[in-house]
């Protein structure tokens, strides 16, 4: 029996950013997020692909150790950034959604234009040629941004680890970035949750829990 091209057709997959300044508290949530999601999309034969930026193939990891490390020319910093978004789209985000996979990506051009944008000061209309240049029409489906204040995630990064570049930037150059993270979340809000990364771990994870029923996650839809 043969079977009509829409019969055998992969839905396309759903794909999901997380975003914040750094301290914020977004990886300690993504983990648990990417844990239940697959819970949830096994029953359904859909495996999650749960990557990063900068990063997320090998060459993007490279340039993640200079983009994170080295003093460079604000704009060749954009431009590393927007290369390897382009071989993470091309080699793993792209592929994972036309197999009907889900992808999870800890930050994806918001942050661009957060980062070297609100808080470099990177005209807007220049990022915006790169964004549509390198990914098209291609935007997440959802992005869970987590907003706090800078003064509290500078505290919360203080001896934690050995700071990169952009972790040892002023107060000032992070309320740029909220700025910029904000504004991005009131021009899309179909796009954006955001959640108040203030409260408490147990309270966040309870916030995340109602975002798999805006995804219609199976076994995660309203009761």
């Amino acid at each position: 029996m043969t079977h009509s091209p829409e019969a055998t057709a992969v839905v396309p997959g759903r794909f999901v950013t997380f975003e914040g300044i750094d301290g914020a508290g977004k990886s300690t949530h993504i983990n648990a997020f990417v844990d239940t999601l697959r819970q949830g999309l096994a029953s359904v034969g859909r495996s999650v692909v749960a990557t990063r930026e900068p990063g997320g193939t090998p060459l993007g990891e490279a340039l993640r150790k200079l983009v994170l490390d080295e003093p460079m020319d604000l704009e060749t910093e954009a431009l590393l950034m927007f290369a390897g978004r382009r071989e993470h789209l091309a080699k793993v985000i792209e592929p994972a959604l036309a197999r009907g996979d889900w992808v999870v990506s800890d930050r994806f051009t918001d942050a661009t234009f957060a980062y070297q944008g609100g808080g470099r000061g990177l005209s807007r209309d220049k990022l915006a040629i790169l964004e549509q240049w390198v990914q098209g029409t291609r935007q997440p489906d959802l992005t869970i941004l987590f907003d706090l204040d800078p003064a509290i995630a500078a505290a919360r990064l203080a001896g934690a680890r050995a700071p990169d570049k952009f972790e040892r930037e002023s107060a000032a150059f992070f309320t740029r970035v909220r700025d910029e993270y904000l504004r991005r979340a009131k021009a899309a809000p179909e796009r954006f949750v955001v959640i108040d990364a203030a409260q408490s771990i147990e309270a966040i994870a309870g916030q995340l829990a109602g975002v798999f029923a805006r995804l219609s996650v199976p076994g995660h839809g309203p009761r």
